[in-house]
């Protein structure tokens, strides 16, 4: 039996005492020598939501399927946070002749009953994921209606922390900088981002400059100073990188979006 063995851990489970990345894929291992299984895949996405399929690690797994015989997981939340998705994984996986399994949840899908054990447990996992992300989205409300500058656990391109607050990071911040520079100059999203990606830069977290990327920097009043969560907004909050002269100049024009309004600066 060859495993590909799956481990996950969001920002905000980071601190949730158990769900290290460690952990998990040490009890997994413990598992599968339990079982004679074989691991042939370790798998770890750091910092990725189970609300989001496109992980890294997770699309690289799912894209040597032909290579593993069944995909372990410390819980079901894991692998996915949603049940639509992991709905999706389960039909992908019976087509290609694959098995789920989990260390946690004892489940048999070849019955009806263990189906259904299954969609209500996957549903509860949605359910708690929403949950938390309302108490998240009510949080950073109330801090930015009280002028605090640190909202969120992700670091903004451009901004580092120290002591809680967000402090200009000098390499990024120029980038940054070249950014707005370029797009008052009249050059697209496309063609900052190529500029960029050209040159080697890396973007947030060492990945490519694209189109959202850059438009998500071009909208955000973060670079002047200023704090916005929804239709809250305050100035001064930390230092600017770039003038709000110049950023409402680029705001000005019709920077091409892609569809979804970017609040805050997580």
């Amino acid at each position: 039996m060859r495993v590909a063995l799956y481990a996950r851990v969001s920002t905000e489970d980071q601190a949730k005492e158990g769900f290290s990345l460690d952990a998990q894929m040490k009890r997994l291992e413990a598992y599968c020598r339990s079982k004679g299984w074989e691991p042939v895949f370790r798998f770890v996405d750091d910092g990725y939501s189970g609300r989001d399929i496109k992980r890294p690690a997770y699309t690289d797994m799912m894209q040597k399927i032909e290579e593993w015989d069944t995909l372990l997981v410390l819980k079901m939340d894991r692998i996915h946070r949603n049940s639509v998705n992991f709905a999706m994984m389960m039909d992908l996986l019976k087509k290609n002749g694959k098995e789920f399994s989990s260390v946690y949840e004892k489940f048999d899908t070849n019955v009806a009953m263990g189906r259904f054990v299954m969609d209500i447990m996957q549903r509860i996992a949605q359910l708690e994921s929403e949950q938390i992300g309302e108490r998240v989205k009510m949080g950073m409300k109330r801090k930015a209606e009280h002028g605090s500058g640190v909202l969120g656990s992700g670091h903004p391109y451009g901004y580092e922390y120290s002591s809680g607050s967000l402090i200009i990071h000098d390499n990024e911040s120029q980038i940054v900088r070249k950014i707005f520079s370029m797009s008052s100059e009249g050059h697209s999203t496309e063609e900052i981002a190529k500029e960029l990606n050209d040159k080697n830069i890396p973007a947030k977290k060492g990945g490519i400059w694209n189109r959202q990327s850059i438009h998500k920097i071009l909208r955000n009043p973060l670079y002047t100073g200023r704090l916005r969560w929804g239709t809250v907004e305050r100035d001064n909050i930390h230092p600017a990188i770039i003038d709000a002269s110049l950023f409402d100049k680029v705001n000005e024009k019709n920077i091409p979006s892609d569809g979804r309004t970017e609040d805050g600066y997580v």
